[in-house]
């Protein structure tokens, strides 16, 4: 537990610093993070990293993570992204003579838009105007999520979420996990409310507690399906980059989808 505290206080401190600068700071780190991810996802499903249809979903994913480039010129969209990474995936099929397999090709390419799009949308968040407020408001909607659902969890939890799963959610902790995150936004509403209104901040947390232990499951299963226990080692105590931000990488798309923020 010391471990994982320690981890915690040191990477959080500076994911915050760097968001707090913002710019290239803050996107290079996410696209690090998003390589980083998509490396886990390739270990998972014990793909070889060098392979030429792994190093396009590598591609597709940086690309997708960084919004922008250098001198003001913008990445393609992600419409492109996925026409050009599905081409060259099935492409790879045929002049492999399917030793590179269909299964495989789809597994690449859902991983590259789980991760690289999810990492995307973080960074057009921090973009948006008032500048680091948006992004915080989320993932402090997300952390307060995760905190209240372990804590509430352990403190009364009876009633499992989903056993086969992941057997240490209990309802008692996703309700309670929710409810920590309205407060949470309604704290934000308070202090900035010329910058968002209590609808919109309750609308968010809900999104964020919701989807958020939706995102947390579908990366337990499948490391389940996986047989592994963690994504990666990279945070001491904490696991992966996955193991991290699967909240996240939901979380962000949706609430931009509907149009929250």
């Amino acid at each position: 537990m010391g471990q994982r505290i320690v981890t915690g206080v040191v990477a959080g401190a500076a994911f915050l610093a760097l968001l707090g600068l913002g710019g290239w700071y803050y996107s290079l780190m996410l696209a690090a993070l998003a390589l980083i991810g998509y490396h886990e996802f390739v270990k998972l499903n014990k793909l070889p990293a060098s392979r030429l249809d792994v190093l396009c979903g590598f591609a597709a994913t940086l690309v997708l993570a960084l919004p922008h480039l250098p001198f003001g010129w913008t990445t393609p969209s992600a419409e492109s992204v996925s026409w050009v990474l599905m081409f060259l995936l099935l492409s790879a099929t045929v002049f492999s003579k399917n030793r590179i397999t269909l299964d495989q090709s789809a597994l690449l390419f859902v991983g590259a838009f789980y991760i690289g799009l999810g990492f995307r949308y973080m960074a057009l968040t921090r973009e948006m105007p008032h500048g680091v407020f948006w992004p915080l408001l989320v993932f402090f909607c997300i952390w307060a999520s995760d905190a209240g659902a372990y804590f509430v969890g352990k403190a009364i939890g009876r009633t499992k979420l989903w056993p086969s799963i992941s057997p240490n959610k209990t309802v008692e902790g996703a309700l309670g996990g929710l409810v920590i995150a309205l407060l949470v936004a309604i704290v934000f509403a308070v202090v900035w409310p010329d910058w968002i209104d209590f609808g919109t901040a309750l609308a968010v947390a809900l999104a964020a507690a919701v989807a958020g232990q939706l995102g947390d499951l579908i990366q337990s299963a499948y490391k389940r399906l996986r047989g592994v226990k963690d994504s990666g080692n990279l945070l001491p105590g904490h696991g992966g980059v996955l193991d991290r931000t699967d909240s996240w990488l939901v979380v962000f798309p949706l609430i931009h989808l509907l149009g929250l923020i």
